[in-house]
């Protein structure tokens, strides 16, 4: 009896033994994949995406005929100028990247959310390429480019040919408001941290109609969690707009394709028609 009680423990301790090494090892594991550059940092040099479907709406979503609706027969269907687009106009469902699944709106605020949304097809500024701003650029459906080495970090960004030049000194105040701010950055361990402020009040957060005042400060941590992974989280502060701050959270990933390259994107020219045909002579539209 003794020595069958024996076995089972013996086994049992081996594999107690066996997790803890698992547990000790993996994140040293982890740790060695994390490329890095020559002073140490976590090396995020290359073309990352976010992947999901939070571009439309940031808040958890399920899919509808459009995001700007009229009443229908039976249900809401899409509104009159969106009818034309038939599903590439209808919106994906998605689970969300805010955490806690609802953005802390003070009423007003709320209330012109819901118009924005009402009337996205007027009001959304990428409709006419207007630069994303910011978190808004990190997760649309276009690739971005990170640059980094020990004296600079600059991100480049396919949709508009948007661009940051992420500040190692802090420049002070921004001197004018503008659409993708002014960022300052700097390392804790191995967490890259940016403070994003000096926006204008005119970009949305997605095509929901969720937006900010010119008082929004965005603190971004960039965590590499692979060689081909970054854990990005964005906290939001508005007390004009928001009644706290929130944040939102996502996986990047890298393009590991050898032939990736970001492409343009430089949408100006291409809504020239929209914005300013009704000035021809004799109007195409």
């Amino acid at each position: 009896m003794s020595s069958l009680l024996r076995t089972p423990l013996r086994f049992l301790g081996g594999a107690l033994l066996g997790a803890l090494l698992l547990v000790t090892i993996l994140p040293l594991q982890a740790e060695a994949q994390i490329p890095r550059t020559a002073s140490g940092r976590p090396d995020m040099n290359g073309i990352w995406q976010a992947l999901g479907n939070a571009y439309w709406d940031i808040e958890p979503h399920a899919a509808k005929p459009a995001l700007q609706l009229q009443p229908g027969p039976v249900v809401p269907v899409p509104a009159t100028e969106l009818l034309a687009f038939g599903a590439l106009g209808a919106v994906p469902s998605h689970y969300g990247i805010v955490e806690g699944g609802e953005i802390p709106y003070l009423p007003e605020a709320l209330e012109r959310r819901n118009e924005n949304r009402e009337n996205w097809a007027d009001r959304d500024p990428a409709i006419t390429c207007f630069l994303p701003g910011v978190p808004r650029a990190n997760y649309m459906p276009f690739p971005f480019q990170i640059f980094q080495s020990d004296s600079h970090f600059f991100i480049a960004y396919e949709f508009a040919g948007a661009v940051r030049n992420i500040y190692l000194n802090d420049p002070g105040p921004p001197q004018v408001d503008t659409w993708m701010g002014q960022s300052v950055g700097s390392w804790e361990g191995d967490t890259w941290v940016v403070t994003a402020n000096g926006f204008n009040d005119q970009s949305w957060l997605d095509r929901a109609g969720n937006h900010h005042s010119y008082q929004m400060i965005v603190t971004e941590r960039w965590t590499m969690l692979g060689p081909d992974h970054i854990q990005y989280e964005a906290t939001i502060e508005d007390p004009l707009t928001f009644s706290r701050p929130w944040t939102i959270s996502m996986p990047l990933y890298r393009d590991i394709n050898p032939n990736a390259r970001l492409g343009q994107f430089k949408c100006v020219e291409f809504v020239e028609e929209l914005m300013y045909g009704h000035l021809r002579k004799e109007p195409i539209r």
